[in-house]
């Protein structure tokens, strides 16, 4: 697999041809961006970069949510410094999207994407930045938003300690409070706030302060 130097090579991990040929007639409009093949599995992508370094990798949640988690553990590893990371799937749940973050991915994508959804994501991770899709969360960031306003003002200084980081025991500590009632602020919080668990609550911070590349730089 021979590519242009003067493009970044992009290689794709996907099951399905038809999606692979939607994504090569895509980066064929690109000056930039070059398609170089694809391969059905995991163990593919690591032959294929060690043989070649692409500047990107894609590849398709489908696999396994843990199957990938797994591999980019090892990734972070072995491989190239150039080399970065995109997760694309039908479907992805913020949860999933921040776990692939945290885990080394720098892109998450929906296969629903338009192609400019797709270069634009393509070009901010190939540029060294981290990217993910509006469309993962803007519904349930419209709802929390509406929602925060309802928390009493305990809920909303858990919520700030939970967004900092810190643990129940480490909130009850700094409230003054049981752990086992931190328990109960934040079951009221997640209900309030339709928030699934502390990866939500992560996520939602990290999107208000436009933070994905510090979560990049954290993983």
């Amino acid at each position: 697999m021979e590519y242009n130097p003067d493009k970044k090579a992009v290689l794709l991990c996907e099951t399905q041809p038809l999606t692979a040929e939607g994504l090569r007639a895509i980066l064929a409009s690109s000056s930039d961006l070059e398609y170089i093949g694809r391969t059905e599995t995991l163990a593919g992508v690591s032959e294929i970069v060690r043989q070649q370094a692409p500047h990107l990798v894609m590849i398709d949640k489908s696999l396994g949510i843990q199957a990938v988690l797994d591999w980019l553990a090892l990734a972070k590893v072995v491989l190239p410094p150039k080399t970065q990371v995109i997760i694309w799937g039908v479907s992805i749940t913020e949860a999933e999207a921040l776990r692939f973050l945290k885990s080394g991915a720098r892109g998450i994508l929906r296969k629903t994407s338009d192609p400019e959804t797709v270069l634009a994501c393509l070009h901010a991770v190939a540029d060294g930045s981290s990217w993910m899709a509006d469309s993962i969360f803007q519904e349930s960031n419209r709802h929390e938003r509406n929602s925060r306003s309802e928390l009493t003002p305990r809920e909303q200084q858990v919520l700030e300690l939970v967004e900092q980081g810190m643990k129940n025991k480490d909130i009850a500590r700094e409230l003054g409070i049981r752990p086992g009632t931190v328990k109960i602020h934040l079951k009221h919080i997640f209900e309030k706030t339709g928030v699934r668990g502390r990866y939500g609550l992560a996520l939602s911070v990290i999107r208000q302060r436009g933070g994905l590349d510090q979560l990049a730089k954290a993983s």
